[in-house]
């Protein structure tokens, strides 16, 4: 057999009945937010629009009950809320143990290597 070397890819998000609660792109989005401090600038980041950014920060938090952004002053964008701040870090936790077992368990069942997916691995910034 040739050597292969496999690049596990995981889709990993939570929804309720009342619809999409969290994903990766979510988690993304509001890192963003806390990075730059703008919604708006963290919708241009991830090639979005402001307003379809806005909606799926407003269809979480309608999800969760609670809000993950505040305004941080008059006119001054966004930053997390304590549960935001905790949101992330807990999906951040959660997504990497599942990448972990996910991959310990291919490298046991298929004779080829398989490592994670980088770009599913967290940020160097403060809050990745």
């Amino acid at each position: 057999m040739r050597n292969i070397r496999a690049v596990q890819r995981l889709h990993l998000w939570l929804e309720t009945g009342d619809g999409m609660m969290l994903g990766l792109g979510r988690i993304q989005l509001l890192e963003l937010v806390e990075e730059l401090g703008s919604l708006n600038k963290a919708a241009a980041a991830m090639g979005m629009s402001y307003r379809a950014a806005w909606g799926r920060m407003k269809q979480t938090e309608t999800v969760i009950g609670q809000p993950l952004v505040e305004r941080s002053g008059p006119k001054k964008g966004f930053r997390l809320t304590p549960l935001g701040h905790d949101i992330v870090q807990l999906f951040r936790t959660w997504h990497r143990d599942v990448e972990t077992y996910a991959v310990g368990r291919a490298k046991e069942l298929f004779p080829w290597g398989t490592e994670p997916f980088a770009e599913d691995r967290p940020k160097t910034s403060s809050t990745g």
